[in-house]
């Protein structure tokens, strides 16, 4: 008797192990293993499954490798930028795999089967990420299915050509601001040395903070230095393999980005809850993106809330749209400005050939929002066609 009640114990405490056991097994192995094979039948090609790191290691190593080169303008920014990206389409082509530790990540580049991915959204879903990266940026970019759309139509208003034409004065004023700033650098010089990168990611932080939050660029600062922050660590995170259950492990990297989430949530929950607290009581708050992003929800909610099921966003749905708008706008844009003014500083005609184009459409006058429609130069330039035509010119 008492045998077996000892057999009963063993096994009942065994179990469990053993399942976790095998779980964790077919996790790092015999699940990549089937995979790849797979993927190999369906004609894709990648390099072999290696236990648990994957390709990690070799990506995070040729990146570290290029970013220590020193590189000029003219030198392929896809090998610097996205090294061992760029190896693998070069050896195994357009249609290929690589390893994220034990996941694969399927690259596809062919235009045909682009375009029947992006018809069958419900088929083809947008991958699960790593957590640590997801507390940097969630929102619509991560968004499904009816969540998707119920986000979509509530942060649709705020994007109507009406609106966004209202916004015109402030790049403007922002953008005066920073050339002022500049010809105040050069009034006692005939040339000066000055580290643009600071005043564009400036620039840009005040333009959003203003249209997107109807704040100034010091109420704004805070956020976008933590977010800042937030992206270094999240790049960390995701260049190692990411154990399931790991970011409630209290390592260093996992309390920082924590607490940093918490701060800027914080921040912008207070922002929200000023905002809601405005419109309610019927003040004009203006044509900011959060502003009509709250009003629009609250429309959502008073309009589909008698159905009983559950409507419009919540405050922290606000607030993870919003940090995306923090992050997503003022990298991408200021990254932008930046590459545009090295490519024009290297190639002065193209610099002349928009001045004058400037000139004939705005003349002294102050731009608005129709005349930027007639600036076809300008627009070539920051769509990267004018890059691509200088650099077509420079290979000929």
């Amino acid at each position: 008797m008492e045998a077996s009640l000892v057999s009963v114990f063993l096994s009942v405490l065994l179990f469990p192990l053993l399942v976790t056991a095998w779980s964790a097994l077919n996790w790092v192995w015999f699940r990549p293993r089937k995979l790849e094979r797979f993927l190999r039948q369906q004609g894709l090609s990648g390099n072999p499954y290696r236990f648990l790191s994957g390709d990690l290691r070799d990506s995070a190593l040729m990146l570290s490798q290029a970013q220590s080169r020193p590189s000029s303008v003219s030198d392929d920014v896809k090998t610097r930028v996205l090294p061992f990206l760029h190896q693998v389409i070069k050896t195994h082509g357009k249609n290929s795999f690589m390893w994220v530790g034990p996941i694969p990540r399927v690259n596809i580049m062919e235009p045909s089967h682009l375009k029947d991915i992006f018809s069958k959204i419900h088929d083809y879903q947008k991958p699960d990420s790593n957590p640590l990266f997801r507390i940097l940026l969630e929102g619509l970019v991560n968004h499904e299915g009816d969540k998707w759309s119920m986000h979509r139509k509530i942060l649709n208003p705020a994007f109507h050509m009406g609106k966004l034409k209202l916004m015109l004065p402030a790049f403007h004023s922002s953008t005066n601001q920073l050339i002022h700033k500049w010809e105040e650098m050069l009034s006692f010089k005939e040339s000066s040395e000055v580290d643009i990168w600071p005043d564009l990611q400036d620039l840009t932080r005040d333009v959003i903070s203003q249209t997107a939050f109807g704040t100034s660029i010091e109420e704004g600062r805070k956020i976008f230095q933590l977010l800042e922050e937030q992206s270094e660590l999240a790049l960390i995170a995701v260049q190692s393999v990411y154990i399931p259950g790991w970011r409630f492990v209290p390592t260093k990297l996992n309390r920082r980005m924590r607490k940093i989430d918490i701060e800027i949530r914080s921040l912008i929950r207070d922002l929200v809850h000023r905002k809601e607290k405005a419109i309610k009581a019927g003040e004009s708050v203006g044509d900011d993106l959060l502003g009509l992003m709250i009003e629009s929800n609250l429309k959502e909610i008073q309009e589909q809330g008698q159905s009983g099921k559950k409507v419009g966003m919540s405050i922290d749905d606000v607030v993870e749209e919003c940090k995306l708008f923090y992050f997503a706008g003022q990298e991408t844009t200021s990254t932008l400005l930046l590459w545009t003014m090295l490519l024009l500083s290297i190639h002065p005609e193209w610099q002349q050939r928009a001045r004058e184009e400037v000139v004939q459409v705005f003349g002294n006058s102050q731009p608005n929002f129709e005349q930027l429609n007639h600036l076809n130069v300008v627009t070539m330039i920051l769509n990267e066609h004018g890059a691509k035509v200088i650099l077509r010119k420079c290979r000929g």
